[in-house]
């Protein structure tokens, strides 16, 4: 049985945007969205995760955004995507 987290917040933030506090970073978003596991793997290897028009393989140990698309495309320049536990906002 797995403890991997089935959940996650994706927040998208400018690239400027630093630190790792969850209500720093839910105030810079321009946009955000609960993912759900999916019980597949991405081609990157790690976890699919879905939800909201957003797309991701996320490392659940280090939450690391591997591989993400957003509403079908790939993340606009300029902007970063944080993971967070959607119960730490």
């Amino acid at each position: 049985m797995s403890t991997d987290p089935q959940r996650f917040e994706i927040l998208l933030v400018p690239e400027h945007v630093e630190g790792s506090d969850a209500a720093h970073l839910a105030a810079s978003a321009i946009r955000s969205a609960v993912v759900v596991a999916t019980g597949q793997y991405g081609s990157s290897g790690y976890p699919r995760f879905s939800g909201d028009g957003l797309e991701a393989d996320i490392d659940p140990v280090t939450r690391t955004v591997e591989a993400l698309l957003v509403d079908g495309s790939e993340l606009d320049y300029g902007l970063s995507a944080r993971v967070v536990d959607p119960a730490e906002r």
